[in-house]
């Protein structure tokens, strides 16, 4: 069972930061699951929202912000928002990573990250399926999967139609027909973000390939 650490350890450290990958790597973890945008002079940053208003104690949209005017904003407990060379330079050789593209149209860029630096050990992952697709289409060799919420008629079809060897559920409307149907299909199936326990054991014995989390299991022997 894999543990993906939702924007790192981020129940326990502020979500997308350094402290939050370093603290999830410090459990343990699998691999450490972030979110890329571009900023305005075309440098790749980890935020999950369009604006830095939630998470920092400035405000604006990344796209209308160089990385130097990002670099000044507090993402918590004093943290800078990080590149994802930052991050890579983290995480290399110490826990997997599950990079969400957030933006169509910056996987040229992602995967030219990842393959300057030889990374093996990751996932690309969207919720915009041709961009999946793409990264699919360009580098066969690396495991990219589809996000969705919902039920689907046809999970093969599906990920078939995005070139995904993994996908990415919300767990709220998952149930066991679904996950049989993903591993006749091959497919590696990573629900997320469980944070409950019950649920958490749930899934388990489902018999998915790991679980996308925000705070439990984080420590769970493996």
């Amino acid at each position: 069972m894999q543990i993906i650490a939702h924007r790192g350890a981020s129940f326990y450290e502020p979500e997308n930061t350094l402290r939050s990958f370093k603290r999830a790597i410090e459990m343990n973890v699998d691999y450490v699951e972030v979110d890329v945008r571009m900023s305005k002079d075309n440098e790749l940053v980890i935020m999950h929202d369009a604006d830095i208003n939630r998470t920092t104690n400035s405000s604006g949209l990344i796209k209308d912000l160089t990385l130097l005017e990002l670099k000044k904003a507090d993402a918590g407990k004093g943290e800078e928002i990080p590149t994802l060379d930052e991050v890579i330079e983290l995480v290399k050789n110490k826990a997997g990573l599950v990079v969400e593209i957030k933006e169509p149209g910056t996987e040229e860029e992602v995967i030219e990250k990842i393959t300057a630096n030889n990374l093996k050990n990751t996932v690309i992952t969207s919720f915009f399926h041709k961009t999946v697709k793409n990264v699919r289409s360009s580098y066969s060799d690396i495991n990219a999967g589809i996000i969705f919420v919902g039920q689907p008629l046809n999970i093969g079809q599906m990920a078939s139609a995005a070139n995904a060897n993994v996908i990415f559920p919300s767990y709220r409307y998952m149930d066991e027909e679904l996950v049989k149907d993903a591993k006749e299909h091959d497919l590696t199936i990573y629900p997320w973000a469980i944070d409950n326990p019950k649920i958490f054991e749930k899934f388990v014995k489902m018999g998915v390939d790991g679980i996308v989390t925000n705070k439990q299991f984080l420590t769970m022997q493996k």
